[in-house]
């Protein structure tokens, strides 16, 4: 069976906002003609949101030429990274937001090529991680569930591990945590033995744990009721969603490399301990 399909060979090649249900044949006629047996082979979970509008004020210099989605990580584009990961995962398509440098990350796509499909939603300003998601729901719309991952962190986490976690709870979502080093920083969850969250707070002052949102998100289509639509201004998951689901959402601890690529120097730090987890033959999928 051939799988691949060419970002140049599925037009549109950029989605802009406000048409949140764009005519895209090619894609279209290539999902909907895979029967249920082929999707449960790609994993079950075949489309995903991979968030990368933010303006990257934190990483400047580099982020004023260059997309953040797109800074190299040890030679390959972070983008590629996450793109790789997602087509091993068995995702065959991805809507990708931005809200700067379209032209360098469209004219990447172009040479890439192959899976996952790329839909680009180029947005004006940004939206928030939960607002790209709400303004663009009919992406997933007849999906059981769907992802939606923070590109702006590089981790080796396997996507496969997490989904088997999710099937085992109707929760309407799972949330990948990872132990922070400065939990006042991040948005922290509580675990009860089941692996319900019984608590989360973004940036708490006293943190109660610390296991982290590490912006991996496995969700099923109930959420999208959970996201407003319209909304003002910008819809943060975790100030504005995550809270409000507390005990109807399971975490899955991740044990594995991760890391938020925010600024310079952990930008630096991040590509050379890639570069020891290539070595180390740590990519798991």
């Amino acid at each position: 069976m051939e799988l691949a399909r060419s970002f140049e060979m599925l037009p549109p090649k950029v989605v802009f906002q406000g048409d949140p249900h764009p005519k895209t044949p090619g894609v279209v006629d290539y999902l909907e003609g895979m029967n249920l047996d082929s999707r449960w082979l790609l994993g079950g979970v075949v489309k995903a949101f991979l968030l990368a509008g933010g303006r990257a004020e934190r990483l400047k210099p580099l982020s004023l030429s260059c997309p953040k989605c797109l800074v190299p990580i040890d030679g390959v584009p972070l983008l590629g990274i996450w793109l790789d990961r997602c087509a091993r995962t068995g995702i065959t398509e991805v809507l990708l937001n931005i809200s700067h440098h379209a032209d360098q990350v469209e004219s990447y796509l172009e040479r890439r090529g192959g899976l996952p499909v790329v839909r680009l939603v180029v947005e004006a300003a940004p939206h928030g991680t939960a607002g790209t998601v709400s303004l663009n729901r009919g992406f997933v719309k007849g999906e059981e569930s769907f992802w939606v991952l923070y590109a702006d962190n590089l981790t080796n986490v396997s996507l496969a591990r997490m989904l088997r976690s999710h099937r085992q709870h109707n929760g309407l979502l799972t949330m990948g945590l990872f132990h922070a080093p400065v939990p006042q920083a991040a948005g922290i969850a509580e675990l009860a033995s089941d692996g319900r969250i019984v608590s989360f707070v973004e940036k708490p002052k006293e943190p109660r744990s610390d296991l982290a949102n590490a912006g991996l998100y496995v969700a099923r289509s109930k959420l999208l009721d959970e996201l407003p639509l319209p909304f003002d201004g910008i819809l943060d998951f975790g100030l504005h969603i995550l809270p409000s689901l507390v005990g109807r959402m399971h975490g899955y601890v991740i044990d594995a490399f991760h890391i938020d690529i925010g600024t310079p120097t952990a930008l630096a730090e991040a590509s050379a301990a890639w570069a020891l987890v290539k070595r180390s033959k740590g990519q798991v999928s």
